[in-house]
């Protein structure tokens, strides 16, 4: 199923949408849709990111190399 969703643009901005859509032989919807995706993985990613700091600093994981010293 797909839905389809209705936004407004200021003219500054729907003129960079349409000279990348021209630029790239992309749609403006295949853009906006691949903008929207990677912002809502960025917004996920940080909540569950803050959800999970508290219990990461208690076992002494203070910042991401602390993670990757024990991934590697």
């Amino acid at each position: 199923m797909t839905a389809t969703v209705t936004i407004r643009l200021d003219e500054a901005l729907q003129k960079r949408l349409a000279r990348l859509s021209k630029s790239t032989g992309r749609t403006r919807s295949d853009l906006v849709r691949e903008a929207l995706e990677r912002q809502l993985a960025l917004v996920e990613f940080e909540t569950a990111r803050s959800r999970t700091r508290p219990f990461a600093e208690r076992a002494g994981f203070l910042t991401d190399d602390d993670v990757f010293r024990v991934v590697s």
